[in-house]
């Protein structure tokens, strides 16, 4: 898999981003939708997801909020923050959205389109207490659910071939096709090749068969 950023900024930027929202709700009084969609607006949601070290490590998440607003047009006045900060719920699902964000590097809008940040923040009980991996693996869950397709199946009907011309044509067995399809098979293990033949045929870049959940 390949990650949204080098992962010595992971720790980093998971405490920003659930500094952030927690101070959004608690402090600055903002409904989470409502801020998480400045979050996206912004272009700071863009800069974090692509590893821009000055958001990820440079700033404290009271900082991004505040960066949210100014890059926003908002006028705020700099409050300051609630020192219980790091235990609402709002604060651990920044804290495992943003660690979600670097293991699938999917975009914060593709996320919270499939899975709206009210619904991540349910998922607090019982996943706060679980390892991290096993909220990843439910997001997964909840995400195919939203996108039952898959990237191949999805560009191989758009280019209007069948699963048999499409094996034709790129030498990729139809069974394997099937396969990555129905994801009885994985495809972000398929063997390079592989990808680059279904690839050249659908006129894609390899990277845009992966998988990210």
């Amino acid at each position: 898999m390949i990650h949204a950023y080098d992962k010595m900024y992971l720790d980093k930027a998971m405490k920003s981003l659930a500094q952030m929202l927690d101070y959004a709700v608690y402090d600055l009084k903002y409904d989470i939708t409502s801020f998480f969609d400045l979050f996206l607006s912004s272009g700071i949601a863009t800069l974090f997801e692509s590893g821009d070290v000055n958001t990820l490590a440079g700033r404290s998440g009271i900082e991004l909020a505040w960066e949210v607003l100014g890059k926003s047009g908002i006028d705020y006045e700099r409050i300051t923050p609630n020192a219980d900060s790091d235990r609402s719920e709002e604060y651990w699902a920044g804290w495992a959205l943003a660690y979600y964000q670097w293991d699938t590097s999917m975009t914060f809008a593709d996320i919270v389109r499939c899975v709206p940040i009210k619904d991540v923040i349910s998922l607090y009980h019982p996943y706060h207490e679980m390892d991290i991996r096993q909220f990843a693996d439910h997001m997964n869950d909840l995400i195919r659910r939203t996108q039952p397709d898959t990237n191949l199946k999805r560009l191989r009907m758009l280019a209007g071939f069948s699963q048999s011309q499409l094996a034709d044509a790129s030498g990729v067995p139809v069974r394997t096709i099937q396969q990555y399809e129905q994801r009885q098979k994985n495809i972000n293990k398929a063997q390079a090749e592989y990808l680059v033949m279904l690839s050249t045929v659908l006129h894609c870049k390899p990277s845009d068969l992966i998988e990210r959940v």
